[in-house]
């Protein structure tokens, strides 16, 4: 099963904000998801970006791809840097 750390679409019309899921590739983009790891709205100035590191680290390690977007929101914040740095300490030890 291919997992994906994706972004799933909520709010009225023409008002978007987004959930950060990790849902089944297969799954439609509003559809069933695994888990929320948080929130992203791109409305506001600056763009709201409220994310569980843990969660996110913890689901990246499992193999979760992070689509582009993600994968931008991800490195604004840090998660992948952190991630990085615990898989270059693993393989140390």
């Amino acid at each position: 099963m291919a997992v994906k750390i994706r972004l799933k679409r909520m709010g009225a019309k023409k008002s978007p904000f987004y959930r950060i899921v990790v849902a089944d590739s297969r799954s439609p983009r509003d559809g069933r998801f695994i888990e929320n790891l948080g929130h992203y709205d791109s409305t506001t100035l600056p763009a709201t970006i409220q994310i569980d590191e843990e969660k996110a680290i913890e689901w990246l390690k499992k193999g979760a791809q992070p689509t582009d977007t993600v994968k931008d929101i991800f490195s604004k914040v840090g998660i992948l840097k952190k991630w990085d740095e615990a898989k270059r300490t693993k393989k140390e030890a």
